[in-house]
């Protein structure tokens, strides 16, 4: 097995400002109550998207085959 390495994060970049915030922050990982609250209202508005399935033929022509390879290698029920 290979070692882990025990890392934490002591510092992230607020996702709204990008202002460098540190973990014992009172908002992190936001700077701000006010950037806390703007990212709360863009996933209430919908501003911000879980991405759509993937509709290209060629990509999921691809995507079944590796799936009934995967599937073909591993147990047999």
């Amino acid at each position: 097995m290979a070692k882990e390495k025990n890392k934490t994060i002591s510092a992230l970049r607020c996702p709204t400002c990008h202002t460098l915030v540190l973990r014992d922050d009172e908002d992190f990982p936001f700077c701000s109550d006010r950037c806390r609250l703007i990212d709360l209202g863009k996933w209430a508005s919908g501003a911000y998207r879980i991405s759509s399935p993937i509709l290209d033929p060629e990509v999921l022509e691809g995507l079944d085959e590796m799936h009934r390879s995967v599937r073909g290698s591993g147990d047999d029920e």
